[in-house]
């Protein structure tokens, strides 16, 4: 196997590459490793691409793309080939002449200054690749991910977002998530968000969130020692979503205040007894849920007067024109969903590889059943 320099693909047997920047032609990917025989249309993928994009009904986007996935290859008489699967995503809400005025200066909190310092050059135009319009890839792959993982072992994600700002939103309904464009798994909490995201939009600042991603259905077994814990992995596809700035699997950095009477897990002929760890142990899966928390940060991008420099090293004043994201948190959650499936994937047909018999061994053992 090769070595991947430029930081453009994910995961090893189901391998993930995108492509394209945030006011160019199209994104894309190439997603390799997906086994032969999976039934597969452009509506399966779609159905994921609407969901990232239905937020822009309830006013967080200024963009409008109608992220119609276009499927190159890989599919032959409605199923998977094994061969790569090429996906496009045609850019048609592109406004480059937006963001002539930021050409030569850097905005705080975006990746204009370290783009720049790493490669010397920088597309401009809404952050090029830097830009969240790079996930929109990302979710076409992990739809595919998802529906492997959910035909295969019943696998089922799913995503909300649990606190904004000093807002604490517990679950009351996974269903709940589905319902509204908020993704809140609380129905009664939309008006509450409307009304606060409503009061940063007309004060010209931003606040950030935190989601919780939730899987269910994961076998035990997955996961590789030491530097390819699932765990590490999933940290890893979460710090590379966009304004992502923690990750916690399990209960995370409330460990630092529990006892290890307390935060580990006891087991049972049953089963297991708590899951504080997430779903997690030794860097390998326990067949329980895998839960991860994420943060992300609030969107640099405000109206309010931004102090910087230009290309020059001369001070400069900023502020964002026109429409902009009070909550850029929000529309991560079927990005995290799809990271998630992503490193899932790749995870099980790794353990299906060096281990199919062990697998099918220990899905036939009592115990094992009762701890999944």
């Amino acid at each position: 196997m090769g070595v991947e320099m430029s930081g453009n693909t994910f995961g090893k047997l189901f391998s993930v590459t995108s492509f394209g920047e945030s006011h160019g032609p199209a994104v894309g990917c190439v997603v390799d490793g997906c086994p032969p025989g999976l039934a597969l249309s452009v509506s399966d993928i779609q159905a994921e691409l609407d969901r990232r994009r239905s937020l822009i009904e309830t006013s967080l986007s200024y963009r409008n793309e109608p992220d119609q996935v276009e499927i190159l290859s890989g599919i032959f008489q409605g199923r998977t080939t094994g061969t790569p699967i090429a996906l496009l995503i045609r850019n048609q809400d592109r406004r480059a002449s937006d963001f002539t005025r930021i050409d030569r200066v850097f905005r705080p909190g975006h990746g204009d200054y370290s783009y720049q310092a790493k490669y010397g050059i920088r597309d401009h135009r809404g952050g090029g690749r830097a830009s969240a319009r790079e996930t929109v890839a990302r979710v076409a792959a992990g739809a595919i991910a998802r529906k492997w993982l959910n035909e295969t072992y019943g696998t089922v994600i799913r995503g909300r977002v649990s606190q904004i700002g000093e807002m604490v939103i517990p679950l009351r309904d996974w269903e709940d998530a589905t319902r509204d464009n908020f993704f809140l798994g609380d129905r009664n909490r939309v008006d509450d968000v409307a009304i606060l995201l409503d009061h940063f939009r007309q004060s010209g600042d931003s606040i950030g969130c935190r989601l919780e991603i939730v899987a269910d259905g994961v076998l035990p077994g997955w996961g590789e020692p030491v530097f390819d814990r699932l765990d590490a992995d999933v940290a890893k596809a979460m710090m590379g979503i966009n304004a992502v700035r923690g990750v916690e699997v399990g209960d995370g950095f409330a460990a630092v205040g529990q006892r290890g009477s307390e935060h580990g897990d006891e087991m049972s002929p049953e089963g297991f007894l708590s899951n504080h760890a997430g779903g997690v142990l030794g860097g390998i899966s326990t067949g329980q849920p895998l839960v991860v928390s994420v943060a992300v940060k609030p969107t640099p991008s405000v109206h309010l007067p931004r102090r910087s420099v230009d290309v020059a090293g001369n001070p400069v004043v900023l502020r964002t024109r026109g429409k902009r994201d009070p909550c850029v948190g929000i529309r991560a959650v079927p990005i995290a969903e799809a990271m998630l499936a992503v490193v899932l994937m790749d995870h099980a047909l790794r353990d299906r590889g060096q281990n199919g018999s062990v697998q099918e061994s220990r899905m036939k053992a009592p115990f094992f059943r009762a701890l999944a």
